[in-house]
């Protein structure tokens, strides 16, 4: 079956949320939404996340799933307020745990914090399906990028998050805890085998290059097996995790993973309020 898929683009964090439709039923998904966030201010907003409530309520669809492939380091999640408006559960990979475990130390997080991933309505296994109407989603467990990232194949869709960017940008970083250059190699020959050539594949960020400045996320399995500039055909594991971690260690950490990580693995809720009401998002001062 092939669903609807409307994207959109965040240009602040180059990031694209997914609107999911089954087209005979009405029902849908949202996935990896945005909430606005101002890091100067520590002001936050939902403009994002209501140009999708508005989009679903124009197609009048019913969302069954709140979705997300991994805990982001590079915006805010609107999960939690989306889930308010719609009443829909939330879900991501089984193992989203580990990433907490990780991050509740590096950010000294309240003592009852829990790091089972029981924030989220669901977690999903790897080979687990799920319903959206009519449409059967399957999860495939692609960690890489992080430890506990999952792609969603839905019809004849993919949704990688950051495994895969366009063919002219590559693939994700690894040198976030619990990434690994071997395992990301790994999940993505499991799509290059396990899905069809024509699969459409739907990826979580563009950033352009020098050569194309406008923003594109929807490319296919066959176009990234050919023409993917780090991994293609015949590239040896080998060769991709030299390159890869050579990269890496060149990058700038992305500019809201400290505010986003610790809402990201609150399934989008904010930390707990201080004796005065008002919740902090924490920075932790380190050496070079």
């Amino acid at each position: 079956m092939k669903p609807e898929v409307k994207g959109f683009f965040d240009e602040a964090t180059y990031t694209i949320s997914y609107v999911i439709a089954d087209p005979k039923t009405g029902h849908a998904a949202i996935l990896d939404s945005v909430l606005d966030y101002d890091q100067n201010s520590g002001k936050y907003a939902t403009g994002s996340a209501d140009k999708i409530l508005a989009y679903i309520r124009a197609k009048g669809l019913k969302v069954d799933w709140i979705l997300e492939t991994h805990v982001h380091a590079d915006h805010l999640t609107a999960s939690a307020y989306l889930q308010e408006k719609l009443k829909a559960p939330t879900g991501i990979g089984a193992d989203a745990g580990k990433v907490q475990a990780f991050f509740k130390g590096f950010y000294n997080a309240e003592a009852d914090f829990k790091t089972d991933g029981s924030q989220f309505d669901h977690l999903f296994k790897d080979g687990e399906t799920f319903q959206i109407g009519e449409l059967e989603g399957r999860v495939l467990a692609t960690p890489g990028h992080t430890a506990a990232c999952v792609t969603y194949v839905i019809g004849d869709a993919a949704f990688v998050g950051d495994t895969l960017f366009m063919t002219d940008y590559g693939t994700a970083r690894t040198d976030f805890p619990g990434g690994d250059a071997n395992a990301l190699y790994g999940s993505i020959h499991r799509l290059f085998d396990e899905l069809a050539p024509d699969t459409r594949l739907f990826l979580c960020h563009d950033y352009g290059t020098s050569e194309r400045k406008e923003y594109v996320w929807e490319t296919s399995l066959a176009e990234q097996r050919a023409k993917n500039v780090h991994i293609h055909e015949g590239v040896s594991k080998e060769a991709f995790v030299k390159l890869r971690q050579e990269r890496d260690k060149g990058l700038a950490a992305p500019k809201l993973i400290l505010p986003s990580i610790q809402v990201n693995m609150r399934a989008g809720a904010f930390p707990p309020e201080e004796a005065n009401g008002v919740s902090y998002l924490k920075i932790p001062v380190r050496t070079a």
